[in-house]
């Protein structure tokens, strides 16, 4: 899948009154790969969050390791402890396996079907029963194409709206129906999560009668996107730097005012201030190079998509804000958020004394710090991330 990778994103809620969710869904990255995990343990709270949480971590960890799906079920049935109510021990499963080779393999067990969107229409698959220790496992192979969205969910989604805005539950076919409609294909995995699950808390009229998960694994091709911030501690790296980042294919963002001049200067292209435009005013004004994606100021902005990234790797309640604002941040945020698979950051290392002054709105003091918990987050979604410092 050296082309290709995989794109993941997940949400849940929580059944109303419990604190923990009783569903969990466990990402293994594998090579160029992943295997993904959503769990549903029996009930609801505490216990169900146990045997979903061990069912999950179980299974993702043998799955990665090439084990096969026979010596899951036997592994859980040893560990999973039993409810002393019901004197069983409980959780469904779906597993996505996503191999270098182009292939998915889908094993289910007791959660609705994985919907496969192929081209942004359902693509119906062939599937396999199977008796795996008692218990009837579904098994699919699916050879990829780019842009091949798989959809899982708990039953909770489909159970969403029953006896209030619908009287049989949100089944299936009307899940796909829906996503058909809401498909495009730029959006992201994490933001078609988001998409489902909002549907889900709107027809539970806001008071969920069960957890409800959604993971959705897109595949996509790889886009590289390059980071430059801060010139570097040695003026003589100067030209090695810029050499290094302008000479990778992909798009390129330059933060910082010093840091977009060097490389006007490199690229012997005027810097372009032109008329400020003000749509956020926390954050500065961005800027144009010619041969240059996005010129945009460094820390302040920098700081905001550190926000942002945090944020997406939650709830992702501040979408609608970075996803249409025309300021920096909200644009650097939709290119390494939305549109960026790998991320490369080119960071200078010299000190720029304006960042000492403690009353500017900063998030961090050092740069180096700020873009250290950047490509965190944007590893939790999945990026592949490569720092160099200069």
């Amino acid at each position: 899948m050296n082309s290709l990778c995989t794109d993941v994103g997940y949400l849940s809620l929580n059944k109303e009154g419990e604190q923990l969710c009783g569903d969990h869904v466990e990402i293994v990255p594998s090579g160029s790969g992943a295997v993904a995990v959503l769990a549903d343990g029996l009930g609801s709270g505490v216990k169900a969050s146990i045997l979903s949480t061990l069912t999950a971590k179980i299974i993702s960890t043998m799955m990665a390791n090439s084990l096969t799906v026979e010596d899951c079920v036997a592994t859980i049935a040893a560990t999973l402890p039993t409810c002393k109510v019901r004197g069983i021990a409980y959780s469904t499963f779906t597993i996505i396996r996503v191999s270098p080779n182009l292939e998915a393999e889908i094993i289910q067990y007791d959660n609705p079907h994985v919907i496969l969107l192929r081209g942004g229409k359902n693509y119906p698959y062939a599937e396999t029963a199977e008796i795996v220790g008692g218990k009837t496992i579904y098994k699919t192979r699916v050879t990829l194409k780019e842009d091949d969205t798989f959809i899982a969910v708990s039953d909770g989604a489909v159970h969403a709206g029953i006896g209030m805005s619908l009287n049989f539950g949100w089944q299936r076919e009307d899940i796909i129906r829906f996503m058909e409609n809401a498909y495009e294909r730029e959006l992201t995995a994490k933001t078609l999560s988001s998409i489902l699950l909002s549907k889900c808390y709107a027809l539970y009229e806001g008071k969920p009668g069960d957890d409800a998960t959604v993971c959705i694994i897109k595949i996509r091709a790889r886009r590289p996107i390059h980071l430059l911030i801060g010139p570097p501690a040695n003026p003589a790296d100067v030209d090695k730097m810029m050499s290094l980042f302008f000479s990778k294919e992909g798009k390129h963002i330059v933060c910082g005012g010093t840091t977009a001049g060097l490389a006007a200067r490199f690229l012997g292209k005027p810097l372009e201030a032109g008329l400020p435009l003000y749509s956020d005013p926390d954050i500065p004004p961005t800027a144009a190079i010619d041969g240059v994606d996005l010129v945009t100021e460094g820390v302040i902005t920098i700081s905001r998509v550190l926000e942002y990234a945090r944020d997406y790797t939650g709830d992702n309640e501040n979408y609608a804000h970075w996803n249409y604002g025309k300021d920096g941040a909200s644009q650097i945020a939709r290119l390494l958020f939305g549109e960026a698979t790998d991320i490369n950051f080119y960071v200078g290392k010299a000190i720029n004394p304006a960042h000492q002054n403690p009353d500017l709105p900063i998030g961090f003091s050092i740069k180096m710090r700020l873009i250290e918990e950047l490509a965190a987050c944007l590893k939790v979604m999945g990026k592949q991330i490569k720092v160099s410092h200069f």
